[in-house]
């Protein structure tokens, strides 16, 4: 019988509150979830549902009215703003749908950036950059800036990305949302493969349920509150059934 993973990230009744004018808004409304070492959990739900607060809120990017995260071990709400910094640069790699690729940069030095962010020898930022572009299946494209690649070459450099540093977690938001169905399928590829072979932790926002299908597990969330979690089982039958149609 195989053990539990371990736990990289868990969230403890998560709340966010946002301020228009005198009015509260809740975007997150009690989040408890675990996610272990190597696991690919998708997170899915209607627009406004919390969804990118959530990741924002693992990621470092804001921090909670309420409650706690805690990344391999650590409280963010420990952390302050410095400390907060180093771990978005070191603990977390980022995805996003959009690529956020900086244009004036090839593939090879959009890779090196945050290792040379994080005080990374330069010997070693090009020796591992190289590394990672052929791990995407890019390393002819290394010259290449970003408008001489496609969207699919485009996330696939910015997955090399946030893998430079070695993260704890990557967070992925829409990943697959500007990419034709082609380059989503190969991109969930290259996701499973790193999942495989390094153990990597992602986080998948995603509103496509063939992209949720592929996930170990799933949280549903709605109005800021977790609704359903979807197990492996239940996730392999959505998949099943998609294919159908």
């Amino acid at each position: 019988m195989s053990s539990a993973p371990q736990t990289v990230v868990e969230t403890i009744d998560l709340r966010r509150k946002y301020k228009r004018g005198k009015i509260e808004i809740p975007a997150l409304q009690g989040i408890d979830m675990t996610i272990g070492k190597g696991e690919i959990i998708g997170i899915t739900g209607p627009s406004g549902s919390g969804k990118t607060t959530l990741i924002s809120m693992i990621g470092g990017l804001d921090r909670p009215t309420h409650g706690q995260v805690i990344v391999d071990g650590q409280d963010l709400n420990d952390l302050d703003d410095t400390a907060l910094t180093e771990y978005r640069l070191k603990k977390i790699g980022f995805v996003f749908q959009f690529y956020n690729l900086i244009p004036t940069l090839t593939a090879l030095e959009n890779i090196e950036l945050p290792m040379s962010l994080a005080n990374v020898p330069e010997e070693e930022q090009k020796k591992r950059a190289i590394e990672l572009l052929s791990t995407v299946d890019l390393g002819m494209r290394a010259n290449h800036k970003p408008d001489e690649l496609s969207g699919g070459e485009q996330q696939r450099v910015a997955v090399a990305r946030a893998l430079a540093n070695d993260p704890s977690v990557i967070l992925a938001d829409e990943p697959t949302g500007d990419l034709d169905s082609k380059s989503a399928k190969r991109l969930m590829e290259l996701i499973k493969t790193l999942q495989k072979e390094r153990r990597v932790t992602f986080v998948l926002v995603t509103h496509d349920p063939l992209v949720v299908a592929q996930c170990h597990r799933a949280y549903a969330i709605r109005d800021g509150k977790i609704v359903h979690e979807f197990s492996g089982k239940e996730l392999g039958k959505i998949m099943t059934e998609s294919l159908l149609y």
